[in-house]
């Protein structure tokens, strides 16, 4: 989501009687900003400083876009960690997430008019060629509709936006004759058979070639898709339409909108996550502003601020209510019921919503704004990234974070309407941590789990699209950019659009006279008209005053929102009882679950078992109340089922040329040296063992002595190779996954156990890697004889790895600040760290103990404690099988208990191979000489400095 040009009206003006001039919003928060940078004590950020990020911004853009280019076009995308592209049914299905590729070399386009924002104009130009002379749009593949759209469709037109401007200034792209937008017009009718169902609603998923219905389509099967994946359609088609004056996806992309406006739950004014395409019933019932639903509403609003359409503002405006009565719990928003929005459907948010705030600045409401980004930059400088999920204690839910660019997005329209420096600052903070912990050699790797800094062998498109756009827009002036970025809206993935459209081909009815609105109350619409006056009191503190509550509300509090029965009743009845606070010995407790209509049991093996009976509960609210404990203990329940197991490891490459970039995730060992224990970590040069499986005594001791000792997976225990190796003098082992094609993107986390006997004499630390990983070190240690690694419990910082040692500015950016891991992490050094989530049955992240011939999966979890609420039996509650529909992996469980420290362990995603299809597309597959001769030049560098301290 983003802005550019935005509506404006008169001071007092509300809600529907919102009108143009398009400017007037923009020039209001350029007062705003010169009023609020030039307070006193505001610690405005020098015009050299913000000019120095800016120009770090282009290198970092630089360094992403050229190894893409060079490593990974014509494929889709760039895969950092082994320097190759990606390319469907060339690598293991990651499930939806590959709907987006389409062999159409999605990163480029998506990138196209991000090179015009950065003032790179002659890039953009060779860019446009290649794309126009190489790119293929008819492939028999099938892809994502709602991807598509808003990354191919919406890049395509981005492009041609600009070069039509860069024609008009007269200087570039003088032979430009409206390529891109043929190109765009031959992708929308492409999209079109998507459409072909009664509701109007699109299929999820369409093959470029042959539609939906065809016989070797090989989808148009699905009955279900997301409100955003069918209500994020109406700027790019509208826009298509208005280019060519084809009216057709103007008409297909509002139909598909009237619908989910006429389904919209009539009592809570919310939609849905999942909808039926064919009858418009909803399959998923919940409803926030996260993924699913995000762009419906981001979409709803910006229909209006480009095509002038009253009724998108009357339906955001409905919608905006109800989320800020139901869903918005400062400076939480909590999904809810449609049914029954005052009960809440989770007790975690995910990474998506933090485009909110930047959707509140475009409607004018800053202060929840303030609030719920101040909530997430405070979760961001705990985890140095916003994690897939996180609880509402702000514990890791998923840890992945694959860069999404949204936190971004709204830290720069918040700097746009407040002027702010502390946005500068923010925005500072999220370059360092890019640097610091997501760039490796071949381009930016996205983080597998936050908490150990492990990575992933990705780089989405919209990182270049989106996350290097509003970075650079946070720092540059207005005399920095080559046009006026005010002339502009930003779809969701940040393309640009430019705002006479609305006054163009216009052959749709701007009214839709036949829709009713809800009566809503007036003072919703208090903040709709944004101006100084109103959002910028006198006050040039403003908004700190906001945030300075906030500042501690990750590390010091355990913020569970107002509860409905406080917020409705004032000083009236308690919050509901969480199963989190639960004491069986309470007796107030007691009396509490009595009027939920719960009871409690005392076994004889001394547990306690809970049943709840609807019918005598106090109060149907009592009941909703008595449920939703239920729920929350069975959560627990799993939750502390798990505690005993071990969270990932890490193994860090540190010696040249990889200097501490290449981060691998590894399985733990029950047994050995507790690297959590041990922040330091154990760092050694590598030494493969005879016998390579480790299961009988290592014949070359004086190649392993000292050194952490490489074995393979098989033919004996774990414990076995660990007494093996300690005996010949390694100092830590490391176990490579025999079963060829392995790999932690695709595999749940591998924890190593014992054999059954003790294990006190394994001092030892030993990690377990899968095959992609370890034939990394394979790979290395063939080229590079010496290969030295770190085995710690998280990626240490490049600075505490090289510390007391010369080391050049191409591994840490002298000008970044440097903050020593260990003294980031020993808040938790005491903690013991605990699981994240509840594995389905295929996934279970059990300990394995390895036998000669099965090596069966086995848990290694005790018993739970049988005074715990671990204990409790709550199979008498019917409960819903997790979601299948939820972002993020598959098989999610319960949060933690509030306000215990320490992370707990990610959940990896179990995905399938896809089919291998016939292809003939260049993959560009490297081997690892090809990969490290490209780095010559950073390695004779570090040489020569390494020979200067000489």
């Amino acid at each position: 989501m983003a802005l550019s040009g935005a509506p404006g009206c008169r001071a007092g003006e509300r809600g529907p009687r919102w009108r143009r001039p398009w400017k007037l919003l923009a020039l209001g928060l350029l007062s705003a900003s010169s009023v609020l940078a030039a307070a006193p004590g505001a610690g405005a950020m020098s015009r050299e400083e913000k000019r120095r990020l800016g120009n770090q911004v282009l290198e970092m853009f630089d360094h992403a876009y050229s190894n893409y280019m060079e490593h990974a076009y014509p494929a889709d995308e760039l895969m950092p960690l082994t320097c190759r592209g990606r390319v469907r049914g060339q690598e293991p299905s990651r499930g939806d997430v590959d709907d987006a590729l389409g062999k159409f070399s999605l990163t480029l386009i998506d990138t196209l008019d991000t090179l015009v924002v950065l003032n790179k104009t002659k890039e953009f130009e060779e860019a446009v060629k290649k794309v126009i002379k190489d790119v293929n749009l008819d492939n028999d593949i099938v892809v994502s509709v709602f991807e598509t759209n808003i990354r191919v469709l919406g890049g395509l037109l981005g492009g041609h936006s600009v070069a039509i401007m860069l024609k008009e200034k007269g200087e570039y792209m003088q032979w430009y004759n409206g390529e891109l937008l043929h190109m765009a017009k031959e992708l929308g009718y492409k999209l079109l058979p998507a459409f072909n169902t009664t509701s109007g609603l699109p299929y999820p998923r369409v093959n470029l070639k042959f539609g939906v219905r065809h016989p070797e389509a090989r989808t148009g099967t699905e009955t279900d898709t997301c409100t955003a994946c069918a209500g994020t359609l109406i700027l790019e088609f509208a826009a298509l339409s208005r280019f060519t004056g084809t009216s057709i996806f103007e008409e297909y992309a509002r139909k598909a909108l009237d619908f989910i406006w006429e389904k919209r739950q009539r009592s809570s004014n919310l939609v849905g996550v999942t909808i039926n395409i064919h009858t418009g019933d909803w399959v998923r019932k919940d409803s926030g502003v996260g993924a699913g639903i995000d762009s419906y509403y981001e979409y709803l609003l910006k229909a209006y601020v480009l095509l002038g359409d009253d009724s998108f503002l009357e339906r955001f405006n409905t919608h905006y209510d109800a989320i800020m009565r139901y869903i918005s719990q400062p400076p939480l928003l909590l999904d809810v019921h449609i049914h029954k929005p005052m009960l809440n459907a989770r007790t975690w948010m995910d990474s998506l919503l933090a485009f909110f705030p930047g959707l509140q600045v475009l409607k004018g409401d800053i202060r929840p704004a303030i609030e719920t980004h101040e909530m997430l930059y405070q979760v961001i400088k705990k985890h140095n990234f916003l994690p897939e999920a996180f609880t509402t204690d702000f514990r890791v839910h998923w840890a992945q974070h694959p860069l999404r660019p949204e936190f971004a997005e709204s830290t720069y329209f918040l700097y746009k309407a407040t002027g702010d420096p502390y946005y500068l600052e923010v925005g500072k903070t999220l370059i360092e941590n890019l640097n610091k912990y997501a760039r490796v050699p071949c381009g930016f790797a996205a983080m597998k789990d936050v908490r150990t800094g492990s990575h992933e062998d990705r780089m989405d498109s919209f990182f270049l699209a989106e996350m290097f756009k509003y970075l650079y827009l946070l720092f540059a002036d207005k005399e920095d950019m080559i046009f006026d970025i005010e002339d502009y809206i930003f779809t969701t993935e940040a393309h640009l659009l430019p705002l006479w459209l609305s006054t163009t081909n216009q052959t749709i009815s701007k009214k839709n006279t036949s829709t009713e609105y809800t009566e809503l109350d007036d003072s919703n619409f208090d903040w709709s008209c944004p101006n100084t006056q109103i959002l910028f009191p006198n006050d040039p503190m403003f908004a700190q005053s906001i945030r300075e509550p906030l500042k501690n509300v990750v590390d010091k509090s355990c913020p569970r929102g107002i509860s409905r029965a406080e917020e409705s009743l004032g000083s009236g009845p308690k919050p509901p009882l969480r199963a989190r606070d639960f004491m069986a010995s309470n007796p107030e407790h007691l009396e509490i679950l009595k009027k939920m209509g719960v009871s409690l049991i005392h076994l004889k093996d001394g547990r306690v078992q809970l049943v709840q009976h609807a019918v005598q509960a106090a109060s149907s609210l009592d009941a909703e109340d008595g449920l939703r404990f239920m729920q929350e203990m069975i959560e627990l329940s799993s939750q502390q089922q798990k505690e005993q197991q071990l969270p990932p490891r890490a193994v860090q490459i540190v010696s040249h040329p990889f200097f501490g970039r290449v981060v691998l995730t590894a399985g733990p060992a029950q047994f050995g040296m507790d690297l959590s224990k041990h922040k330091a970590g154990t760092r050694g040069f590598v030494a493969t063992i005879k016998p390579y499986n480790g299961c009988s005594e290592i014949t070359n001791p004086e190649a392993v002595k000292e050194k952490i000792a490489l074995m393979q997976r098989g033919q004996c225990m774990f414990a076995e190779k660990a007494r093996n190796i300690q005996k010949a003098g390694a100092i830590g082992g490391i176990v490579i996954d025999d079963n060829e094609g392995s790999s932690s993107d695709t595999a749940p986390l591998f924890q190593m156990a014992g054999d059954g006997k003790n294990t006190d004499d394994i001092t030892i630390p030993m990690l377990f890697l899968f095959n992609k990983e370890g034939n990394i070190i394979l790979d290395a240690i063939r080229e590079y004889e010496a290969v030295e690694v770190l085995l710690s419990d998280k990626a240490k910082d490049r600075a505490t790895i090289f510390k007391g040692k010369m080391i050049p500015n191409y591994i840490i950016d002298s000008n970044l600040e440097i903050e020593n891991m260990d003294q980031k992490s020993s808040e938790n050094d005491s903690h013991k760290p605990s699981s994240e989530e509840a594995p389905s049955e295929s996934q279970d992240a059990g300990a394995v103990s390895e036998e000669p011939e099965e090596g069966v999966e086995s848990s290694a979890v005790g018993d739970p404690d049988p005074l715990s609420p671990a204990s409790t039996d709550s199979a008498s509650v019917s409960t819903a099988d997790p979601d299948p529909h939820a972002p993020g992996p598959a098989g999610a469980g319960a949060p933690e208990p509030a306000c215990t420290p320490g992370d707990s362990q990610p959940q990896e995603e179990n995905t399938q191979t896809e089919a291998n299809s016939k292809t003939h597309w260049d993959s560009k597959v490297q081997p690892m000489e090809s990969i490290l001769a490209d780095w010559n030049e950073d390695i004779e560098a570090f040489e020569m400095m390494e020979k200067d301290e000489l």
